[in-house]
């Protein structure tokens, strides 16, 4: 399976009922158990991308497709940085949310929710309620229902923004453990260059608006340690290529 985003362009009305540019020309594809991470400036488009991707938006030009599904639909899922828990219901009931809808049976239903509850580290928290939880439990909580549904393709929107550097550190190190458990097709948006290069088999860096493709970066280090002493001097420089390509665009969205 791959998906292809293909010309991809997306055009808005302002509130001055000017039209604007937010995306021109996007071409990239995002291959089976491979994990791609967009990254650049305010304003460049991340998370509309992502949202196109994911179906939630339209493009005004070109397309997305998924390439081997065999006229299957694409089952996907998406974690926010908002990750809008219901309160009313357990860490169990959250994470089964999706797969109540998809109408599986309740023994399969048990049966993932465990795992996946598992798989996020929360199985003594199962039955606790959302305002029980600290914002790292609660990411794990809302990776834990995307998984369930075992998505073809998981797409996360800075869903760690939010937290402490020390929290954000630690769920950075889970999800790659538990990427490599699933290795999940992902599509993830950041605005850290650190985290971007530490979980990304590539990372696509966009400009500002409009947004367009300026670089795109394999980075060939080990999936787990590419953080460790061994390879430092590597982790660096590509953080460092990352940072020089979009540093301008940044100065510029701070001015604006």
């Amino acid at each position: 399976m791959k998906i292809v985003i293909e010309n991809v362009g997306k055009k808005f009305i302002s509130s001055k009922k000017e039209e604007v540019t937010a995306l021109e020309d996007i071409n990239f594809s995002i291959h089976e158990k491979e994990f791609v991470v967009l990254v650049g400036p305010s304003g460049c488009g991340k998370s509309t991308l992502l949202n196109i991707v994911g179906g939630l938006l339209s493009p005004s030009s070109g397309s997305v497709y998924f390439e081997g599904m065999m006229e299957k639909e694409p089952n996907l899922a998406i974690v926010f940085q908002e990750i809008a828990l219901l309160p009313w219901r357990t860490v169990y009931q959250n994470v089964i949310y999706g797969l109540e809808e998809k109408k599986v049976s309740k023994k399969e239903l048990k049966e993932k929710a465990d795992l996946y509850i598992d798989m996020v580290g929360l199985t003594d928290f199962k039955d606790a309620y959302p305002k029980q939880l600290s914002g790292g439990m609660k990411q794990r909580v809302g990776i834990g229902r995307a998984l369930a549904v075992e998505p073809d393709l998981l797409l996360m929107d800075e869903p760690f923004s939010a937290l402490d550097a020390q929290t954000r550190i630690l769920m950075q190190e889970e999800l790659l453990a538990i990427w490599n458990r699933t290795q999940l097709s992902t599509l993830y948006v950041t605005h850290n260059i650190d985290e971007a290069v530490y979980l990304a088999d590539r990372v696509i860096v966009l400009s500002r608006h409009p947004g367009r493709i300026k670089k795109v970066i394999e980075i060939d280090l080990p999936k787990m340690g590419r953080d460790g002493e061994e390879h430092r001097e590597q982790f660096e420089r590509y953080a460092d290529e990352i940072w020089q390509l979009i540093r301008n665009d940044a100065v510029e969205a701070l001015r604006e």
